[in-house]
């Protein structure tokens, strides 16, 4: 899809989208709450029937106490008239209580579902989607069916019970006006269906172009966009392309709330026209006299109050028809397939006795969409606390084979095993208790060091966690901050450098006590001397670990077990540093 200034082309996929929503899938985010929502409608159809004793009241206030000057009977029918108000109040106020309530559940599994399914897919779906597309769906796809999903069932039936109760009153009352009054019915049935369609499409084209705000605000807004911004001198172009999609956004919520307001005047003309025509009906010839003025008056108000529940009941529509487009995108992320999952019969293994035996037996991987193979037939044996280093020239498949150790991606064939267990066997969560990566890239949450490192074990102590930092080389230096652990890291870190971030994931992996540790090129951004001290402290965390090392500085793992040097997705030499340089191969060749 194309896009220019943050504005995209909509495929004819996502136009149709809302369509392939079912209103049955729709319903069943209901079924948990269906006593709840039981006792709701049994609540407005008690509180519809009482409602509808007034007009009958006021037909005997105006018929009989009036006219006869009936004191007693008139205070009767008067309190009759407060305690109806009384009752239909108190019950209105237990629905709501009750409805929203549900409402809030369900947009509560909502938002839980979908922040649980995102969490489960593989990198390859971050990679392809933009992250203010993500939150925009979470905050507000969702925060945009709150009305619907909060009142639509109770809406749809205290609107069909008045409605009904309403009708039959009227019908009660004079069964030749009734005749008159469903003239309103034709064109608010016709209006609604035009309205709904076009809430629908503004909706969908609303949320699409409130991502793409999310994703201006994202990228301009960072702590990473600004600096760029700042040295690019872009931040009038940002300017320009968020000021144009805000204006895009205003114009959609005109257009939306204008295509309900123009139908609401149309109706009301509609029904103001009708007591009109009521008042001539009982006038004519025919009919003249054959109506008390109480039964004339009642069925007026009869009418006067059909129609808010039978705007009420087709706004519903409305509203409901609209939110398809957001259901659709809703529904979209959660049919997500995940392509890295939990087994679903797992072999328990407890971290605690693992001794990290790590094989890849003839693995080969290709990243979805790409013709060529990422890796192919690799094989290789890393014995229980030996390291391995990995080599080779950007692109060679270092990272993708690092990636497919800790199970960011699964091997399209092959196998990789731990202690003779396939790693596909193995819950994510005790996959991830065993191996520990560090690269070279350390995200730092926005919080406290303190709890940036707890993040990784959350039951870990103060004192754990200084031991950790003291084993990283970094104790002293958060220890000299203003206010020590409790130093907040700023946004990704931007407040420590590079090697200090270093440091702090090292501690962070520390803490985790892993098995099997996976090191990502964690250096090659860093001067000599941080390098050192980052070093020193991998030698630390490496002690007793199987240890698999990415480098681009042969300097760094010229002690390794075994070196395996890759290129294009294959291993071509394997050995030791010495081993490797006596060949006089790639590897020679690298180390030069």
């Amino acid at each position: 899809m194309g896009r220019d200034r943050g504005h995209r082309t909509v495929s004819a996929e996502e136009k149709t989208q809302a369509s392939q929503v079912s209103l049955r899938r729709i319903g069943r985010l209901f079924t948990p709450h269906r006593p709840a929502l039981a006792a709701v409608t049994a609540i407005i159809v008690a509180s519809s029937i009482i409602a509808m004793a007034s007009p009958f009241l006021l037909r005997a206030v105006i018929d009989r106490a009036l006219p006869q000057g009936d004191v007693t009977l008139l205070v009767w029918l008067v309190l009759g008239m407060v305690a109806v108000a009384a009752v239909t109040s108190a019950l209105g106020v237990v629905q709501t209580w009750i409805s929203t309530q549900v409402g809030q559940r369900v947009m509560h599994r909502l938002r839980t579902d979908v922040f649980s399914h995102l969490q489960r897919q593989s990198l390859g779906f971050f990679t392809r989607t933009r992250t203010g597309e993500v939150q925009s769906r979470i905050t507000n796809d969702i925060g945009g069916m709150q009305s619907v999903v909060t009142s639509t069932s109770t809406a749809v039936a205290a609107n069909l019970t008045t409605v009904v109760a309403t009708a039959v009153a009227m019908v009660a009352l004079s069964w030749q006006l009734s005749l008159v009054s469903l003239v309103v019915l034709p064109p608010a049935i016709w209006l609604t269906r035009r309205v709904a369609r076009m809430r629908r499409e503004i909706t969908a084209q609303r949320q699409r172009e409130l991502a793409d705000l999310n994703v201006t605000v994202e990228e301009g807004l960072s702590i990473s966009g600004v600096q760029l911004a700042k040295t690019l001198g872009t931040g009038p172009a940002l300017i320009d392309r968020f000021t144009a999609s805000s204006e895009r956004l205003v114009d959609l919520e005109l257009r939306s709330e204008l295509a309900g307001r123009w139908r609401m005047a149309s109706m009301s003309i509609i029904f103001a026209a009708v007591p009109a025509v009521i008042y001539l009906a009982a006038g004519l010839p025919g009919t003249a006299g054959t109506l008390s003025i109480g039964t004339l008056v009642a069925f007026t108000a009869l009418q006067g109050g059909l129609f808010r529940p039978l705007m009420g009941l087709l706004n519903v529509g409305v509203s409901l028809t609209a939110s398809l487009a957001l259901f659709a995108r809703i529904f979209e992320y959660l049919d997500l397939p995940v392509d890295v999952a939990d087994p679903a019969d797992p072999v328990r293994l407890d971290p605690a006795r693992v001794r990290g035996h790590l094989r890849l037996e003839d693995v080969t991987f290709g990243y979805p969409g790409s013709d060529t193979a990422a890796l192919a037939g690799i094989t290789l044996d890393v014995p229980a606390g030996t390291s391995l280093a990995l080599v080779g020239e950007t692109g060679s498949g270092k990272s993708t084979l690092a990636g497919l150790v800790s199970r960011l991606h699964d091997p399209t064939a092959g196998r990789i095993t731990v202690d003779g267990i396939d790693l596909r066997d193995l819950r994510l969560a005790d996959l991830a208790a065993i191996v520990g990566v560090v690269s070279q890239e350390t995200y730092l949450l926005h919080t406290t060091v303190r709890e940036n490192l707890r993040y990784a074990r959350p039951d870990a102590t103060d004192a754990e966690i200084e031991d950790a930092a003291r084993a990283a080389q970094i104790h002293d230096l958060i220890a000299g901050l203003p206010d020590g652990y409790d130093t907040m890291v700023g946004s990704r870190g931007h407040r420590f450098s590079g090697g200090e971030k270093q440091r702090l994931a090292i501690a962070r992996t520390l803490l985790r006590d892993p098995r099997i540790l996976v090191l990502d090129e964690a250096t090659s951004a860093l001067d000599t001397e941080t390098e050192r001290a980052v070093q020193r402290a991998f030698d630390v965390l490496a002690q007793g670990r199987t240890t698999i090392t990415i480098a681009h500085r042969l300097s760094t793992i010229r002690d390794a077990d075994q070196i395996a040097v890759l290129d294009h997705g294959r291993i071509v030499e394997a050995g030791t540093h010495d081993s490797l340089l006596d060949r006089n191969g790639r590897y020679a060749t690298l180390a030069a």
